[in-house]
C-alpha cells in the first residue's frame, strides 16, 4: 500500500464530493446550463483520478521507476484540469476574469494523459511472478 497515494486519493474524493455538491446545490440558480455542465465534468474528472489514486495506492501493483512521476502528473493534473474548470464554469460570478487560465485546462489534461502513458508502459513492463 501507498500512503501517499491513498490519502491524495481521500482528499480529491472528499473535497470532489463538497465541490460536486456546492455545484449543484448552491451554483445551480447562478449559473447557465453550460457552465454547470462544464463544472461536472470537472467533478467528474476529479472523481476518476481521485478513484485511479485509491486503487494505486491500495493495490501490490509495483510502480517501480514511474512511481513519482505518475502521482506528480496526476495530482498536478486535477488541480490544473478540474481546477481550471471551477474557475471558469463561475468566471460570471466575480469580478475576476478568469479566461485568463483557460490554457491551463489543456494543460492539465495533458499532464493526466501522460500519466495515464506512463501507467500503461509500467503494466506492459510489469514482470509477474511464475508460480
Amino acid at each position: 500500500m501507498n500512503k501517499k497515494f491513498l490519502i491524495t486519493g481521500a482528499i480529491f474524493g472528499l473535497l470532489a464530493v463538497i465541490i460536486g455538491a456546492f455545484g449543484t446545490h448552491g451554483l445551480k440558480p447562478l449559473l447557465d446550463e453550460a457552465a454547470r455542465e462544464s463544472f461536472e465534468t470537472g467533478v467528474k474528472y476529479q472523481t476518476y483520478h481521485a478513484l485511479l489514486f485509491l486503487i494505486l495506492g491500495g493495490s501490490q501493483i509495483a510502480l517501480k521507476h514511474y512511481k513519482k512521476a505518475i502521482y506528480l502528473l496526476l495530482l498536478l493534473g486535477v488541480i490544473f484540469f478540474s481546477g481550471s474548470i471551477y474557475l471558469l464554469a463561475t468566471n460570471a460570478l466575480t469580478s475576476i476574469d478568469f479566461k485568463v487560465i483557460a490554457l491551463i485546462t489543456p494543460l492539465g489534461g495533458t499532464l493526466l494523459i501522460i500519466a495515464w502513458i506512463l501507467l500503461l508502459v509500467n503494466f506492459l513492463k510489469f514482470q509477474s511472478k511464475k508460480q
